[in-house]
């Protein structure tokens, strides 16, 4: 199981600090979630603190764009140390051209799916895909209640994944804690996102620990 921090849970006054506990931990990468406040009703971190968070990063970045026409922001993300990237599938009507952009980059091509989207409007474009975020919450805001038919969705895609031989990951945000942790691989599930139950902890090093060793 790869876990992904999800730095927008940190405390912000002291990013720095945050990111080396992150590369101090098990973890396996930093999950950065990019809101514009039109896709999503809220506002996140930019560009120049996904640059800051890469000066000091030395864990994969996983950026997730929760923004509007993600093509014209991309190629920024990329100079700024992403490593993969996301879209969402509900924000790009030309989504085969967006997969292609991201491979150009040199990225991996990540789409990111809202809790209603279904898994069907992936069976067309599942072969061009490196990874699937699939939120568990509504997307736009942390420490939201993890919704309960997201484990029927991951074995819906995972047999997507498997039927096409793909080697797609499936990536869980959202409400993600020790109690759901292993159901959620059991499902299929091979990347999960921990934010608010990882940072609002008291020693998140130590939980970070705790859900790679389930």
């Amino acid at each position: 199981m790869i876990l992904a921090p999800s730095i927008l849970a940190a405390d912000f006054a002291n990013l720095q600090r945050e990111i080396e506990m992150i590369n101090n931990s098990e973890a396996d990468w930093i999950h950065i979630d990019v809101m514009d406040g039109v896709f999503v009703p809220n506002i996140s971190m930019g560009v120049p603190v996904v640059e800051a968070i890469g000066r000091h990063a030395k864990k994969p970045m996983d950026v997730h764009l929760m923004i509007v026409q993600p093509e014209r922001y991309v190629d920024a993300f990329k100079k700024a140390g992403a490593e993969t990237i996301s879209v969402h599938i509900e924000a790009c009507p030309h989504l085969h051209r967006n997969l292609q952009q991201l491979k150009s980059l040199g990225c991996k091509a990540g789409v990111a799916l809202n809790p209603h989207t279904p898994i069907a409007q992936l069976e067309d474009i599942i072969q061009d895909v490196d990874l699937v975020c699939m939120m568990s919450v509504n997307p736009g805001f942390g420490g939201q209640k993890f919704i309960e038919r997201t484990y029927s969705k991951i074995k819906a895609l995972k047999e997507l994944i498997n039927s096409r031989k793909t080697n797609t990951l499936i990536e869980i945000d959202g409400g993600v804690n020790q109690q759901n942790a292993k159901a959620l691989i059991d499902a299929g599930a091979d990347v999960l996102v921990a934010g608010n139950f990882v940072f609002s902890s008291a020693n998140p090093k130590e939980v970070i620990g705790h859900l790679k060793s389930i």
